[in-house]
């Protein structure tokens, strides 16, 4: 028999959010639409309250649209858990209509927390976390912008200039220092060698890319005599564009400097930095969505699962023994262990050795990849467990192994 006598389910809004709450025949007990504020939210937990001595809570949403929900939540030493948007859409088909209201999902939302046990349970986070939380997502809105911005750039030189485009990476700020101040053919002839060398001198281009890019970047400019349409409007745009990409490697540079400082106060920031592949950067990414807690995986094998690094059954009548890739994981959670295998091979060590063994076993380099980011999680749990940072195995030497 289930400890709660009312489950409630809250489909998460900006402005408001909708609250039903059902008992335990499945029956709606209190349904209303609530506003977005801590009075508003106060007075449906308290009227919540009244309906049952215990009542479980359900939201649809983690994220800054819940952020006040969960923390009044919180205070008020409600339990909350989490219902997917997977699982709310397979439940919504066995409610009848096809239109979508909100205080349609959040019936589903409450029957989804009456009917499932597994619900993972919803964590407070910290001040830490919190913080980490909007800078990493900071940084990849960021990331983003710097990704389109190269290519929006890349797409205007090559209109006026393609060999200069395809001569350098504008990734790099070497480049973008170049093209912010000259990009056009007839421009960079007038300022000879020389003169590019000074501009990329004067904005602090390391002294061994000074000459050859002087010298490359002339020798282009000589080759291609005529003017192509629209070059000057087009080139003050390019140099416009590279002034904006310039501020926006500085902006991520100072965010990750950021973010590596808060990850470090962290308690176990240590223990993970130590770990191959992982830097303060997917460090961070993963404390912020394991919620800053590795107590609640009581084995690696958990934390794997949550990673969605374990295969699952994929059994039917008499076939029995197939797996597959599981559908509901932490897609971040993947990522940072598949990103730190990625790193750690390009080293040698015991991470490449045991790729380089996965590939002779005739796995590809995806299916290699990924059986070392599930052999990482093992060792970081392990790690984590001991508190203990990593330490590389030690080679034996002929004499240790003769003694």
């Amino acid at each position: 028999m289930s400890e709660y006598q009312a489950w409630a389910g809250v489909d998460v809004g900006k402005a408001a959010h909708h609250v039903c709450v059902v008992d335990a025949t499945g029956k709606t007990v209190w349904s209303k639409r609530i506003s977005n504020d801590q009075k508003a939210i106060e007075a449906a937990i308290a009227a919540v309250a009244g309906l049952a001595p215990s009542v479980r809570w359900a939201v649809d949403l983690v994220s800054e649209l819940s952020s006040l929900l969960l923390a009044v939540l919180a205070v008020r030493d409600q339990q909350v858990v989490y219902a997917t948007g997977s699982m709310v859409h397979a439940l919504s088909g066995a409610f009848s209509g096809e239109g979508k209201t909100d205080a349609r999902d959040a019936r589903v939302i409450a029957e989804l927390n009456r009917l499932r046990n597994d619900l993972k349970p919803i964590r407070m986070r910290d001040e830490l976390i919190a913080e980490l939380t909007q800078l990493t997502a900071y940084r990849a809105d960021l990331q983003d912008d710097w990704v389109r911005g190269v290519n929006r750039l890349r797409a205007l030189l090559t209109g006026i200039f393609p060999t200069l485009e395809a001569a350098f990476d504008y990734s790099n700020r070497s480049p973008l220092i170049l093209i912010a101040h000259m990009c056009t053919p007839a421009e960079l002839r007038a300022a000879g060698m020389g003169g590019i060398a000074a501009v990329l001198t004067e904005h602090k281009v390391r002294r061994p890319l000074v000459e050859a890019m002087s010298r490359k970047t002339y020798h282009l400019a000589c080759d291609q005599t005529i003017p192509a349409p629209g070059e000057a409007g087009i080139a003050d745009l390019i140099k416009r564009h590279a002034r904006r990409l310039l501020d926006l490697d500085r902006e991520i540079t100072s965010t990750e400097k950021a973010i590596a400082a808060k990850f470090r106060t962290h308690p176990q920031a240590g223990i993970i930095e130590s770990m191959p592949g992982i830097g303060p950067g997917l460090g961070a990414e993963l404390l912020v969505n394991v919620h800053g807690d590795f107590s609640t995986f009581t084995s690696a094998g958990k934390l794997a699962s949550f990673a969605g690094l374990v295969p699952v059954p994929r059994d039917s009548g008499r076939i029995s023994g197939n797996l597959r890739r599981p559908r509901r994981y932490n897609r971040k959670v993947r990522r940072v262990f598949y990103l730190a295998a990625m790193t750690s091979i390009k080293k040698n060590g015991p991470a490449r050795t045991f790729y380089l063994r996965k590939r002779d076993e005739h796995l590809i380099h995806t299916q290699a990849t990924l059986a070392l980011a599930r052999r990482l999680v093992d060792v970081l749990w392990a790690m984590l467990r001991d508190n203990t940072p990593y330490r590389p195995p030690q080679a034996t030497t002929p004499a240790a192994a003769a003694a």
